[in-house]
């Protein structure tokens, strides 16, 4: 039953980052309105003109990584620094978003802790 659940979880995380990449290069979703600070953010990412593609690569790539089992560990180490900046960006820009910032954290750390056997031999000298 744990094993079903997780794949749900790890199926929907998934669906939501290769729905946001893909949404950065095809723009069918409308953008919400953010507070003034956010917006500036926002536009200087913009602005870098590599920036907002990268990210919509990563995001697609974890995104398909994190649903299979056998792959779900490298999509997490992949995802987790735009989990960590999408929490940080709600945390100190844009606090509407802040819950589901800290649930992308919190699946994706509990994920990482849940694979944590396959990340070992990276730390053994």
């Amino acid at each position: 039953m744990k094993n079903k659940i997780l794949f749900v979880i790890s199926l929907l995380f998934a669906l939501m980052f290769i729905n946001s990449g893909l949404n950065k290069f095809f723009h069918y979703m409308p953008t919400p309105e953010m507070p003034l600070g956010a917006q500036a953010l926002m536009m200087a990412f913009s602005k870098s003109g590599w920036l907002i593609p990268l990210l919509a690569v990563v995001e697609i790539i974890g995104g398909i990584l994190f649903v299979p089992p056998k792959t779900r560990a490298l999509g997490a180490i992949m995802l987790l620094p735009i989990t960590v900046g999408i929490f940080l960006f709600h945390a100190i820009n844009a606090p509407d978003g802040l819950v589901i910032g800290l649930v992308f954290l919190l699946i994706n750390a509990y994920i990482i802790f849940e694979n944590r056997q396959k990340y070992l031999p990276m730390l053994q000298a």
